[in-house]
């Protein structure tokens, strides 16, 4: 019986001790809650390295640079886009996640996806929907139900 060479690295298994030394308040890869869908463990990735992963590969992801930031015309070409909004987030929070001795790729997973399926509009947009939910008890508490699973 053949070893796969990728394998026998123990890379992924390396990566998970060396999350051991984590803060007690971080999450770590090992413990991960799963997936919806059954998946075998990369051999290379911890499993917050592939929900990282993953979210950069999106297509949502990459729309991100065709949306901007906010609506004041800046002077020049110097505008912010969400996508460099997000990679700005996420190298603050993985800073931040280091000081803090936490799980810096799960981190960078949450700042990655941040503003994934935001509303048109931004905020406002963000804020008229939940204006407009609220007056629908039954919408509203389907929105709570949602928002707590």
């Amino acid at each position: 019986m053949e070893t796969n060479p990728v394998e026998s690295l123990q890379v992924r298994q390396r990566l998970e001790t060396l999350e051991e030394r984590l803060s007690p308040y971080a999450s770590r890869s090992a413990q991960s809650q799963g997936r919806e869908k059954p998946e075998a463990p990369s051999p290379l990735r911890t499993a917050y390295q592939r929900d990282r992963d993953r979210i950069i590969h999106t297509n949502a992801f990459r729309r991100l640079k065709h949306k901007t930031q906010v609506f004041l015309a800046p002077s020049g070409d110097h505008f912010v886009t969400r996508l460099t909004h997000t990679l700005e987030v996420a190298q603050v929070g993985r800073t931040i996640a280091r000081a803090l001795n936490l799980n810096e790729d799960l981190v960078e997973a949450m700042c990655y996806g941040h503003d994934l399926g935001h509303t048109p509009f931004g905020h406002l947009g963000e804020e008229t929907l939940n204006q407009t939910i609220l007056k629908d008890s039954l919408i509203a508490h389907k929105a709570c139900v949602l928002s707590t699973n």
